[in-house]
């Protein structure tokens, strides 16, 4: 695993993306899917320098904003790194999310800043 890698290096970075393909394709996938989340932007958040941002994104439907905001306080909590939401982003025009059709809305994507 590569951040687990640049971890043990201590490694330490300005600004960090994480845009994984769709981790919960389905309901029953959701548990596995935020275990797979938080242990990523864990990782993400322990490499971050004081001041620096995550960009972190999911494109699972199944799992909500609010949902994807949970595991990343979580995350926050379990890595002893705080943070910060500094934006909060949707896909693009070009895939318009419809009032009424939940499942328009797919891609949540946060940027945090670690504060320290």
């Amino acid at each position: 695993d590569e951040l687990r890698g640049l971890e043990r290096t201590r490694e330490r970075f300005d600004t960090i993306v994480l845009d994984p393909p769709a981790f919960a394709k389905n309901k029953a996938a959701v548990p596995s899917a935020l275990a797979g989340y938080k242990e990523i932007n864990l990782r993400a958040m322990r490499l971050l320098e004081p001041g620096g941002y995550l960009v972190t994104c999911s494109c699972s439907y199944n799992v909500n904003e609010a949902t994807f905001e949970a595991m990343l306080h979580e995350a926050s909590v379990d890595s002893h790194i705080p943070v910060a939401i500094v934006e909060k982003r949707m896909q693009g025009r070009d895939h318009p999310v419809l009032v009424g059709v939940p499942e328009t809305y797919y891609l949540k994507c946060f940027i945090l800043r670690r504060v320290e």
